[in-house]
């Protein structure tokens, strides 16, 4: 085995069975022996190079060119492994070094103006929706679900974290409400059709539009629901709520203030905003290289203390907070095994490269949220402190009400 890679595995993998085999054919095993076992070969030495000096991005290309071959196991088994021995004190000089470089510069990468930013989306949003279809619920909810019991399906928890949503909003009938990054519309179609109010949703998807457009119509929901193709510092008008889901990741850490001031901006003096993104416990860090290069550009996971300031500078009082830690690890395990269930309809549509991309995307974010800094927030933001009840019970109340109106609909 490339010298390189050998050292650097015998030096991370204590815990675990993993059975590295090298370029020239021998096998090498590491770990404990203890648990399922994860056989992976390297396929050339130049791939053992790669990964040796930037595991960070050449672990997911190797797998996604078919460089690395899963032989036992899967590839969440093998980074499972991996992480669960990894800690940022054991990692090369080398890898750190480069890890804080990328921290330094990320900037360059999070720059969006507005052609950038719709240029960002596309890559990502702009590809066969048929693809999203096979493995996302029947509403097309693209963020954490919200999981109500272990036993909660992914079903039943996308619809809870609309609910949710709309329990901290306190949505009544009537209220003019913006949903920033709307997607394929299924937030925005509930607050219109749960929730009685007159809801707009922007989004600088041309394909998630087509789709919220096609939904609202199907739905007849009139003018209660609109869709626009819109970036949200060209949006100027006044609502009541304000809700965004899953948006905040794409906005670019040089562009947290230019988000918030525009909330500010649009939200009502007695109005309420709910802000659903994933962030970072650890704090502030570059966004993963293979994430960044392959899924998502432009995109980053803010820490609470990179957007806490800017919101405490501006008109804006946080009302509410709340940490929703691993429920998007169990939201990325029903994405992940749903896609693999339906591998061959998804390599008949894009390919096998891009299947393998988008598995590594699926177990890699998996990781990050089960056992590394990832985690989800939700914010609630109003101009008055006093607009929202005194205790947390409200929440549990409106729930219930907003669960007694589903009955009487149909919600898809």
């Amino acid at each position: 085995m490339f010298a390189p890679i050998k050292k650097l595995f015998r030096r991370l993998i204590k815990k675990g069975n993993l059975r590295v085999t090298d370029a020239s054919g021998k096998p090498y095993l590491v770990g404990d022996g203890t648990g399922p076992l994860s056989a992976v070969r390297f396929t050339d030495r130049w791939t053992e190079y790669r990964i040796a000096l930037n595991p960070a991005l050449a672990i997911g290309e190797a797998y996604m060119d078919g460089h690395l071959i899963i032989e036992e196991g899967d590839l969440y088994l093998f980074l499972d492994i991996l992480a669960a021995n990894i800690g940022y004190e054991q990692m090369p000089r080398w890898a750190l070094l480069l890890d804080q470089f990328r921290y330094l510069v990320r900037w360059i990468s999070q720059f969006n103006p507005r052609d950038r930013a719709r240029k960002n989306i596309a890559a990502h949003y702009d590809i066969e929706p048929e693809i999203y279809k096979l493995f996302l619920d029947s509403d097309m909810q693209y963020s954490c679900a919200y999981f109500e019991s272990a036993e909660t399906s992914l079903e039943a928890a996308q619809l809870a974290k609309k609910r949710h949503l709309a329990a901290k909003l306190l949505i009544k009938p009537g209220h003019k409400v913006l949903d920033i990054g709307s997607g394929w519309g299924g937030m925005a179609l509930y607050l219109a059709e749960i929730g009685q109010a007159n809801v707009t949703g922007i989004t600088l998807s041309a394909e998630q539009l087509a789709t919220a457009k096609a939904r609202g119509r199907r739905r007849s929901l009139g003018k209660k629901v609109k869709f626009r193709l819109e970036d949200y510092r060209d949006t100027d008008e006044k609502f009541d709520r304000i809700v965004s889901v899953g948006m905040l990741e794409h906005v670019g850490v040089d562009y947290y203030r230019a988000y918030f001031k525009k909330i500010s901006q649009l939200l009502d003096q007695d109005g309420v905003a709910v802000i659903h993104s994933i962030g970072r416990f650890d704090g502030p860090y570059a966004t993963n290289p293979f994430i960044r290069k392959y899924i998502f550009p432009g995109g980053s996971l803010p820490a609470l203390s990179e957007i806490i300031p800017v919101i405490e500078a501006l008109d804006l009082k946080i009302c509410d907070m709340e940490i929703l830690r691993l429920h998007y690890a169990k939201t990325l395990r029903c994405w992940r095994e749903r896609f693999c269930d339906r591998w061959d309809e998804a390599v008949a549509l894009k390919g096998e490269r891009f299947c393998r991309m988008w598995e590594a995307y699926l177990a890699g974010s998996e990781i990050t949220f089960r056992y590394q800094d990832g985690m989800v927030f939700q914010i609630q933001l109003a101009h008055r402190r006093s607009i929202v009840p005194l205790t947390r019970d409200y929440i549990a109340v409106e729930e219930k009400r907003l669960a007694r109106r589903e009955k009487t609909m149909t919600v898809v």
